[in-house]
């Protein structure tokens, strides 16, 4: 995608959200994720993501109810869901469903676009190979962290937002597996990633 195309994306709304979250993890493939802060921007193409339900999926931190953590599940669609993983990296997560139902899209890989050398920076490396290529790798890059925890991501003032594409989700070759990285809820083909793309994660 190309900058001249991308201006012409417009915010996805919270109705994209507020649907079955494997459709709107699925759906998300060749969206744009954008984080605004300052002069550093940064953005690029959604290529990997996992769908995450409530008390029926043990995988999911809605499965025992709201709790402080999980809590945000429950609420708007639309709305981001940012933790801290095993106290090392920050993973950015996509509220769906309706309110009350929980449900949520974790962003597992991008293909960068825009601020590629920011993100160079943030990760201290020289290279683009696998700039992006998973959840925690994402967060650094784009400069995401737990102070995005909460953000409405279809609020442009937010400055952490996701747009539509010019692509038609139809025409990409969409692969489904099992999500990776948990012990509980696994045979659930609940993850979706673009075909042949390099910055999809290798776990």
């Amino acid at each position: 995608m190309t900058y001249e195309n991308f201006s012409k994306c417009k915010i996805l709304v919270r109705d994209f959200y507020c649907r079955d979250t494997s459709t709107v993890a699925r759906e998300l493939l060749g969206k744009v994720l954008v984080k605004v802060n300052g002069s550093e921007n940064v953005g690029g193409v959604i290529v990997e993501t996992e769908a995450y339900y409530g008390r029926g999926d043990p995988a999911s931190h809605a499965f025992r109810g709201a709790t402080p953590r999980a809590g945000i599940m429950f609420g708007r669609p639309g709305i981001s869901y940012v933790y801290l993983c095993y106290g090392m990296y920050y993973l950015l997560n996509v509220v769906t469903e309706t309110e009350g139902n929980p449900g949520a899209v974790l962003i597992r890989a991008l293909e960068p676009v825009w601020g590629i050398d920011i993100m160079r920076k943030r990760r201290g490396t020289k290279e683009n190979a696998g700039l992006t290529s998973g959840p925690g790798k994402l967060t650094v890059a784009m400069g995401i962290n737990g102070n995005d925890n909460g953000k409405d991501l279809t609020e442009i003032e937010t400055g952490l937002n996701i747009f539509n594409s010019m692509e038609n989700v139809s025409d990409l070759e969409i692969l489904v597996s099992e999500r990776v990285g948990i012990k509980n809820g696994k045979g659930k083909l609940l993850r979706y990633f673009l075909k042949n793309n390099k910055f999809v994660s290798n776990t």
